[in-house]
């Protein structure tokens, strides 16, 4: 050490003539940099000045690549949140890189330096988002035009044979699964498994070294800025899945890692009697309102997007962000402080509005400014078409943006994150393929997954080769796909489902780094037309605004033509009254939707779970008098129909028709 240095710099930084070291451990006796050779040797530096429970001082040079450590000495008293062991060697928690090394875990000293030409985020609003969820491991390894060594990594989701597969599908946004710095929970290590999703972060501010093609010795934060760089580049923009709701670190008789040995009281809730208190389902629960928690989260995030320019984040179990102990609370500091940050307000931020709690249940109710993965559009659209929906009132609200939602507090239908599938759960494919979870593979005897899947295995378990049975899964799964990206709000995919990826049933494919979860590139004609479907819908939806609405669409007249801008129509050709709203046995509805007002084009969707062919009666006057059909999942024999004519809908299929006709303009 040559000088007490600065404490409020945390981690290691370079400044002018040295590298400045700050730890934030104010109940600690002491903290200790160890500076760690390749032969396994430390060398140690204690932080010897102490600055509002900062442990700081400034040290020569430091090298890139250094591999480091800290020890903090201090009481064992878990009772009273202390669990400081110097014996054990701890990562930095603004560690820039992350390696195994001699059993532990080292931080490392990275090169920040990387020259990013004339990069600039997409700023896509959310009228034109698309979001393709994917994992940076699967969605290359078994890609044939991505080079054997580059598979699986940040510079393999980067190859110009992926980035053409994402832009002439349509979407405009990859959320990948998470990149900080993960490890393997001992229980699924003791299966023989690892994590494969990485949902058990141990590092905030490091990527994955496993996910780099240039090792693991600080050339993953290169790499990943690379391919962010390659990204904008094409258009896409990069939204992270975030977990900062709890740490790799679980429960307490696992190991010790990091925030655990530095202040666990402050980094970790903990109920009355000092146990962890778990909303997480892993063991324990960051105390994200804490504000050294707090400091550090923000931090993080502002890192990601300065640093390494990314575009926006998905917060995991985001309701445990808005707890301090008690239940979830709207306006809780963290989120509070996220939609302020003048840094983040900018980003696009999008809340799983749940956690593993009974009460931790949110959706709707994330202050203006967030998005929300929308489960209750997921099981509406899947009961709707395994016909188990009892009515359509509920299938309108979702395919409008959910109203019901969003409105009341003045936010809009682009709050809405419509899925139908992610990575958690069944594939678009296994939905329509399986009644029941299949996760033997996974070792913990079928309990692990989601019971409620919502699904319909069309008549048989699993794979078959019933023609009738492959066709009607094909057009289910169709159906499934088309109403996700129809609807008004923010579609996402999920990576495969437009290809038809199958995990052969297994819902929770968590610790299945295999071929299970991997995505297969080679084309399957059986599923091909799902590619197809999803390409034209989304150009269909990339053309017309109205099938994007900013606003919520109110059902007013429009002008005196005698048209609304939104309305809801039976087989029948009339619109619905309060009867046929409380009509559960209606599997039917077609919903008309006006681009009057925005100079654009009209659209009516019909909708039909039931079984058989149903006559439909088009609306006479004064709606349009004529309608070309553009897209259907069944077998509609017409291309154009005229107002008060009957067209013939096949059972269980989608029919988009547009009035006049549907020609790009030039």
């Amino acid at each position: 050490m040559h000088g007490p240095g600065r404490p409020h710099l945390l981690g290691l930084n370079a400044v002018e003539g040295g590298t400045n070291a700050a730890v934030w451990a104010p109940q600690a006796s002491g903290v200790t940099l160890s500076l760690l050779d390749p032969a396994g040797a430390e060398h140690h530096l204690p932080l010897t000045e102490c600055t509002n429970g900062v442990w700081h001082g400034e040290l020569d040079p430091l090298p890139t690549g250094t591999r480091y450590g800290l020890r903090v000495a201090g009481a064992y008293e878990p009772e009273y949140g202390r669990r400081f062991d110097s014996d054990r060697l701890l990562i930095d928690p603004y560690a820039r890189a992350v390696a195994r090394h001699s059993g532990a875990w080292a931080s490392i000293v990275a090169d920040d330096d990387f020259d990013w030409g004339d990069d600039a985020p997409p700023a896509r609003p959310w009228t034109e988002t698309v979001i393709y969820e994917a994992h940076v491991r699967g969605l290359t390894m078994r890609h044939p035009d991505v080079p054997p060594e580059l598979r699986g990594t940040y510079a393999g989701l980067a190859h110009p044979a992926v980035l053409g597969e994402l832009t002439a599908l349509g979407v405009t946004a990859i959320e990948l699964l998470p990149v900080h710095q993960f490890g393997t929970e001992p229980a699924v290590a003791a299966r023989g498994l690892t994590n494969y999703w990485g949902y058990n972060t141990l590092a905030f501010f490091a990527p994955h070294g496993d996910y780099s093609s240039r090792g693991d010795t600080g050339g993953q934060v290169s790499e990943f800025k690379a391919m962010v760089r390659a990204l904008h580049a094409a258009g896409l923009e990069v939204i992270l899945d975030v977990v900062y709701n709890h740490t790799g670190e679980g429960g307490p008789g696992d190991p010790t890692w990091s925030l655990r040995g530095l202040d666990d009281g402050a980094y970790y809730l903990h109920g009355d009697d000092g146990h962890y208190y778990d909303v997480t389902g892993v063991g324990n629960t960051v105390r994200a309102n804490h504000p050294a928690a707090m400091r550090l989260i923000m931090d993080s995030l502002r890192y990601w997007v300065r640093e390494m320019h990314v575009d926006g984040f998905r917060f995991d179990l985001a309701s445990a962000l808005a707890r301090d102990g008690n239940g979830p609370d709207p306006n809780a500091p963290l989120l509070s402080a996220i939609t302020q940050d003048p840094v983040l307000r900018e980003t696009k931020l999008i809340a799983e509005p749940w956690d593993a709690s009974g009460d931790g249940y949110m959706v709707g109710r994330f202050p203006p400014g967030w998005c929300e993965w929308n489960d209750r559009f997921r099981d509406t659209i899947r009961d709707f078409w395994r016909g188990k929906s009892g009515g359509v009132r509920d299938l309108a609200y979702r395919l409008s943006g959910s109203s019901d939602l969003y409105a009341d507090d003045g936010r809009h239908p682009l709050s809405s994150i419509n899925l139908i599938t992610a990575h958690d759960g069944f594939t678009l494919r296994d939905l329509v393929s399986y009644n029941d979870k299949h996760n033997e593979a996974n070792g913990e005897g079928n309990r692990d997954g989601h019971d409620d899947n919502r699904s319909w295995n069309c008549g048989v378990e699993g794979e078959t080769d019933d023609a009738a049975v492959v066709g009607l899964r094909g057009h289910q799964a169709a159906n499934l796909l088309a109403t996700t990206l129809l609807s008004t709000g923010v579609p996402m995919i999920t990576a495969g489902d437009e290809r038809g990826k199958s995990q052969g049933g297994n819902n929770n494919a968590y610790c299945q780094d295999n071929e299970t979860s991997w995505i297969d590139w080679q084309p399957d004609p059986r599923w091909s037309h799902l590619t197809d479907l999803a390409r034209d819908l989304l150009a269909l939806r990339a053309r017309h605004p109205v099938l994007r609405q900013r606003h919520f669409l109110d059902g007013r007249p429009i002008g005196d033509t005698g048209q609304k801008n939104l309305a809801w129509f039976h087989p029948e050709g009339r619109e619905l009254t309060d009867a046929d709203w409380a009509d559960g046995g209606l599997a039917s509805l077609g919903m008309f939707l006006s681009g009057a007002a925005i100079d654009d084009a009209s659209f009516l969707l019909l909708l039909h779970a039931g079984a058989d062919q149903a006559a439909w009666t088009m609306p006479g006057e004064p709606w349009p008098k004529a309608y070309d059909v553009i897209l259907n999942t069944g077998d509609v024999k017409t291309d154009q129909v005229g107002g008060g004519e009957v067209v013939h809908v096949a059972g269980r299929s989608l029919v988009v028709l547009r009035a006049g006709s549907d020609r790009p303009t030039t």
